[in-house]
């Protein structure tokens, strides 16, 4: 599933495309849904926001479009009134003058009242966003050690989107490696300066994906990046296994965590006993 990064990515990339236009056709699949064929046309598209692994497309006429990929949704770009050629089922399609913007194989689909969407339970549940430059890394270390979060593991809370939106399996793997922590580890097992450098990971690494790469890691494009500003989000860990770490020189492994491959140094993050 894309993260936090991609999805943003994938917000700016539609607002290029289509933001400001008047709408010239909409599709959608889902019988709910087919009454906003008849009404969207004309209205214009204000933004296209990414909120956690969510996207909310708000229109001028009042009503926000709600969609979350889940596992398999794709969004496409492609020029007015082309399709491409996928075997995926078209859900979404609104069409501009100047290019069309296609979701494929979501099931997430939902219009909201703009001035009712921050009801929605799915927004309702997330936690502040990594990539909302409003949020510090004072605020995120006061959360590590709040009684709702203090007592997890790590390796479960870094994927709950209730602690922070955004965050998913790459991301978890390269901040307890950048903070040279074990998954089992909690917050309440961490120093001030154990949770000070953990806070600071888990705002730099998201958004140094977001800046320099902004697409999903697959093996293969392990150390494939795009640099900025002299620094560039890579891969330290994730998909390594076996590879020397970078610090040290032990082999990486993989372990399950959440029913979910993750992977670490063994002995820059080793398990510690519960405090």
């Amino acid at each position: 599933m894309p993260e936090g990064p991609e999805i943003r990515r994938a917000a700016d990339r539609l607002a290029a495309a289509v933001a400001g236009q008047p709408l010239l056709r909409a599709e959608f699949a889902f019988p709910a849904l087919k009454r906003f064929e008849r009404t969207l046309p004309g209205s214009r598209i204000l933004s296209i926001t990414p909120r956690g692994k969510a996207l909310l497309t708000a229109f001028d006429n009042g009503w926000t479009l709600y969609t979350h990929n889940q596992l398999y949704g794709v969004w496409h770009v492609a020029g007015p009134g082309e399709r491409p050629d996928t075997s995926r089922s078209l859900r979404v399609a609104l069409e501009t003058r100047r290019a069309s913007i296609l979701l494929y194989s979501a099931s997430d689909i939902e219009f909201w009242r703009s001035d009712e969407i921050e009801a929605h339970p799915f927004l309702q549940g997330l936690g502040p966003d990594v990539l909302d430059m409003a949020l510090d890394a004072a605020t995120v270390a006061a959360r590590l050690q709040s009684p709702a979060f203090r007592g997890r593991a790590l390796g479960a809370l870094l994927l709950d989107q209730g602690f922070l939106a955004g965050l998913g399996n790459y991301l978890r793997a390269e901040v307890l490696f950048d903070a040279g922590l074990h998954p089992t580890q909690r917050p309440r097992d961490l120093d001030a300066a154990q949770t000070a450098r953990l806070a600071e990971a888990l705002l730099r690494i998201p958004r140094l994906s977001y800046a320099t790469r902004g697409i999903e890691p697959t093996r293969g494009m392990r150390a494939d990046y795009l640099a900025r500003d002299g620094e560039a989000f890579r891969f330290r860990v994730f998909q390594r296994d076996g590879e020397p770490c970078e610090r040290c020189g032990t082999p990486l492994e993989r372990i399950a965590s959440q029913s979910r491959p993750l992977f670490l140094c063994p002995r820059c993050q080793p398990a510690r006993a519960p405090q």
